[in-house]
């Protein structure tokens, strides 16, 4: 009727919450992460895919090229190995870290500034650690995508040189898990994209001074601390004494290393989704 004054639009109300982890967690991560591929298959599979050669072109040129100039280089254990062989399982690192990354910083962003997903998901009974869980699924998929991928190239070319490098794989997981959870975390703190450059400027050299092309000992020592204080030379570290058969005890401290990012990461993103949207 012409009288009748206009409706504003309807908001979502946020339904109440039980307290404790009932507040948190409602068990239901895998609606975040079918929506989040039902979104992939649609738009973005092209993207997802060109990520993968990136590491390949990076072994092609400097593994085989470079490396024919370069002859073999000693591992951390002194085990001496082709130049290709000794950067493949750090490109397979780098691509785990690239795959997770991406997935949780530049798409997490725009979901929450732009799209306001994340507020219409914790409109409905799942929890932040639903979204988060969902989100670092969805970024560990693609950083195993790309590690599985780059893994078989290596067999292909002959530069997995134990059968422990099938154990890479799980190496990858792990690696892929600890950036995202952290990147996610971040992320949720960003608020332009100017902001997001910091997270390029901070990759860039963890990527060229993790040990990735060079053996950490050609560093001054206070270099190699610093560079070791960095997760993704853990990575580089694990993949490569597990490609090699290069073992050595420190690779449990690596593997906690990525325990302990995963840790931090849940915690910080699961209340920085609650502080956002929930309070």
């Amino acid at each position: 009727m012409s009288g009748t004054p206009a409706r504003a639009p309807l908001r979502p109300v946020p339904k109440p919450r039980a307290g404790g982890i009932g507040s948190l967690y409602a068990g239901n991560s895998r609606a975040v992460i079918a929506r989040g591929l039902l979104a992939t298959r649609s738009s973005n599979w092209l993207i997802v895919l060109s990520g993968f050669f990136e590491p390949v072109f990076y072994l092609l040129s400097l593994g085989i090229g470079l490396g024919a100039l370069v002859g073999s280089v000693s591992t951390t254990t002194g085990q001496p190995v082709s130049y290709a062989a000794f950067i493949a399982p750090a490109l397979l690192a780098v691509s785990a870290m690239n795959g997770a990354i991406f997935d949780s910083t530049w798409n997490v962003f725009f979901k929450m500034q732009y799209a306001k997903l994340y507020e219409g998901m914790l409109a409905t009974s799942l929890g932040p650690l639903d979204v988060a869980l969902g989100e670092i699924f969805l970024a560990l998929l693609r950083g195993a995508v790309y590690a599985t991928g780059f893994l078989i190239v290596m067999q292909v070319l002959g530069l997995n040189r134990s059968w422990t490098a099938i154990l890479a794989i799980p190496a990858v997981l792990l690696i892929a898990f600890g950036f995202a959870s952290l990147g996610m975390a971040i992320t949720s703190y960003m608020k332009t994209f100017q902001q997001m450059d910091w997270i390029n400027f901070v990759m860039l050299p963890m990527f060229l001074f993790s040990a990735t092309f060079y053996p950490l000992s050609v560093y001054p020592q206070a270099i190699q601390w610093l560079i070791q204080a960095l997760p993704l030379w853990h990575g580089v570290e694990l993949v490569r004494g597990l490609t090699t058969g290069a073992l050595s005890v420190a690779m449990i401290g690596h593997v906690l290393y990525y325990v302990v990012m995963i840790a931090v990461g849940l915690v910080f993103t699961t209340r920085r989704l609650r502080t956002l949207f929930l309070d």
